[in-house]
Parts: C-alpha cells; sequence; structure tokens
C-alpha cells in the first residue's frame, strides 16, 4: 500500500486519514499545532448542517455586502484595501454567480453524505462529541427573507433535503425557549449539532490505534515533486523562537493537502492553483453555569437570517453562538466589535441566559 502524507489535522484531514487508513495505507499527518482540531475545527459553529448548503454566489449577496460596507457591526465586511489575491478570488466569486443553481444543488448532495458518514464514523467508533439530533431550525423576522427562503427551499429540496416550513407558532413548539415576534421559519429534523473539536481529537485518536503517525508542531517548508514520490521538508516549531534551523525530510507517494487557507501555498508548491481565500469568521461559548440559563438556552441548533447569526448546544452546560464574516486576508485577531454583537443578540434573544463566562474565538 501507498504511504500518504497529509498536511493538517482539523477536521477533512484527520477525517481523510481515517478513510486512508482504512484502506490499509500508511498514512503520516503533518501539523503545525501540538494537537489536532486546533483552528477552524476548533470552536465553529457546531452545526451538521445541510440546511445552510446555500452557496454565496448570488446578487443578492453581492449586494447585501455593498450596503454591509457602510456598518461597523454587519455580518459581513470586505476590507476594501486592493490586494491581488482577494480581488482574484472576487473575481471568480462573481463568475460563478451563473452557476448559482446547480451549485446549490451540489452542495446540499455533498452536504446530505458528508453528515451521514460523520454521524456513521462517530457511531462506530464510539465517539462522544455532544451529538444532538435535534434538527436545524431557521428563523426569519419578515416577509421578504420568508419568500427568498422559500425559493432557496426548491433547490433544497431537489437536492434531497427534507426541510419545511413552519409556522410562529409551530417554532415555538419546536424550540420552547424563543420568545421574539418571527413572520416564519424552515425546520430541517435530520440536521444535527455536535462539538467538531472534540469529533476531530477523537477520531485522530481512532487513527493512531489503527497506525496512523501524527507529527505536530512542524512547519512544512516545501514539498518537492520527484516524479514517482513527493520529499516533503520541514522544521520542528519551537514555543521561544518559532521555527528552529533544523530541517527534516520525508519521502511518500502521494500528499493531500488539507491546510485550510493554507492550502493554496502548499498547492503552488506542487504546480496546483487553488484560489482559496481567508473569511474570517467569530464565535462565542456562553458558559451555562447556573440551572437558570441552563433552562434558558435552546436546545434546537437555529439559524437567524436576518443576523447571520447560527447557534448549538454542546452538552448541558455550553451554548456556542456564532457569525460573522469579514474579508481581510490572514487576520487572527478577535475584534471586540465584532464579538460584541454576538453577546448582544445572546442577551436579546435569551434573557435570562447569564453571559458572565463567555469565551471568544475566531477563526
Amino acid at each position: 500500500m501507498a504511504h500518504i502524507a497529509i498536511i493538517g489535522a482539523g477536521i477533512t484531514g484527520v477525517t481523510t486519514a481515517y478513510s486512508l487508513l482504512s484502506r490499509g495505507h500508511n498514512v503520516t499527518v503533518l501539523d503545525r499545532h501540538p494537537h489536532a482540531a486546533m483552528e477552524t475545527s476548533f470552536a465553529n459553529g457546531g452545526q451538521l448542517s445541510a440546511s445552510n448548503a446555500e452557496v454565496w454566489n448570488s446578487w443578492s449577496t453581492v449586494l447585501k455586502g455593498l450596503r454591509y460596507m457602510l456598518q461597523g457591526d454587519a455580518p459581513l465586511l470586505l476590507n476594501p484595501r486592493p490586494s491581488w489575491h482577494k480581488y482574484s478570488w472576487l473575481a471568480e466569486f462573481m463568475w460563478q454567480i451563473s452557476n448559482y443553481r446547480s451549485n446549490t444543488i451540489a452542495t446540499v448532495q455533498l452536504a446530505i453524505e458528508a453528515r451521514k458518514r460523520l454521524c456513521a464514523i462517530a457511531e462506530r467508533e464510539g465517539i462522544d462529541f455532544d451529538l444532538e439530533n435535534r434538527g436545524i431550525l431557521h428563523i426569519y423576522r419578515d416577509k421578504a427573507s420568508f419568500d427568498h427562503a422559500s425559493d432557496v427551499n426548491v433547490l433544497l429540496n431537489e437536492g434531497g433535503l427534507d426541510r419545511c416550513p413552519v409556522t410562529p407558532e409551530e417554532m415555538k413548539s419546536i424550540e420552547p425557549t424563543l420568545n421574539a415576534q418571527y413572520y416564519g421559519g424552515f425546520f430541517t429534523p435530520s440536521d444535527a449539532t455536535g462539538d467538531i473539536h472534540k469529533f476531530t481529537r477523537g477520531l485522530a485518536s481512532v487513527c493512531s490505534r489503527l497506525g496512523g503517525r501524527f507529527v505536530h508542531n512542524v512547519d512544512v517548508r516545501s514539498i518537492v515533486d520527484e516524479g514517482a514520490s513527493k520529499r516533503l521538508i520541514w522544521s520542528p516549531m519551537r514555543m521561544d523562537t518559532g521555527n528552529s534551523r533544523t530541517f527534516e525530510n520525508m519521502h511518500v507517494d502521494a500528499v493531500v493537502i488539507c491546510a485550510g487557507v493554507a492550502s493554496r501555498e502548499f498547492g503552488a508548491m506542487l504546480g496546483d492553483r487553488l484560489n482559496v481565500y481567508p473569511v474570517k469568521g467569530y464565535s462565542i461559548t456562553v458558559h451555562l453555569e447556573d440551572q437558570a440559563s441552563q433552562d434558558a438556552a435552546p436546545w434546537v441548533s437555529l439559524l437567524d437570517d436576518s443576523a447571520k447569526i447560527v447557534t448549538s448546544r454542546l452538552g448541558p452546560d455550553r451554548f456556542r453562538v456564532a457569525g460573522t464574516a469579514e474579508f481581510n486576508g490572514m487576520n487572527r485577531d478577535i475584534r471586540v466589535d465584532r464579538i460584541q454583537p454576538l453577546v448582544n443578540w445572546t442577551r436579546r434573544q435569551f434573557p435570562s441566559v447569564s453571559t458572565a463566562q463567555v469565551v471568544p474565538w475566531c477563526r
């Protein structure tokens, strides 16, 4: 069997490792962090969601983005500072608007299959990751947004998703903690939520038991195509100086790049063009430390269309709230003005939930 290197130990890299190990291959996973799932897989929205598969490539998204540029707390922000990478990506984004319909249908089909496989792996390997099979409820505050959602729902249904409209009364029955007034919603009972960080860490342990090798705290410097094999050159990361001057080599039969936004750089080393641009998002994890907060926080996952915010209940004592998107290059600063709208939203929608213990994060 082949020896395959995987760059990146997030959920994509670790699930790829598991699949290859299950087929009998030798697998080495390299990551710059000391543990698996320390970047985008660490504290994201937590939705195992096929109902959010509508692609962004549409004129309505473009128009919203232009309006949002004048709002400091808007859910979508674009830094207009010129950058060839940014504007070449935006050009390709615009080019795909004509494929909005086919891309949305294809995306929902992929999402349904991915959700099914992830849950099957967790059950087969006994991975506890706070899975909640309670569905996802999309909530809309006005007729215009609900009507748009109805149009999108036609495409999602065509892709095989069981998503249906619900009245405000039905919404309250689905999630009794809802207090605000809504025009209507859409409910997807087959969707779920879970702590993807816990899932990925658990699956990484399974991969190690299956013989997979994880090399952490390394900086992959280059990938050299030598015809029949690929040579990876990396240096160990050091906490005091960043990187050491020592280098190590490894020859493999193939390389799989699962490095998120860094995939563009690694792909270029092999002559591949991967026009991936970072979109920065934020989340907060609200620790439900008292019984009143635990009772007041929703168990059903929510997506508030107007605020572009999603929620997940991660066990009895954690409530994840995620949202906002920034096109601002490689920037990992946690901005208070971007976290505060998530806290404010939580306080407005669920006033009995204490926000005394809130952990912010960005990806």
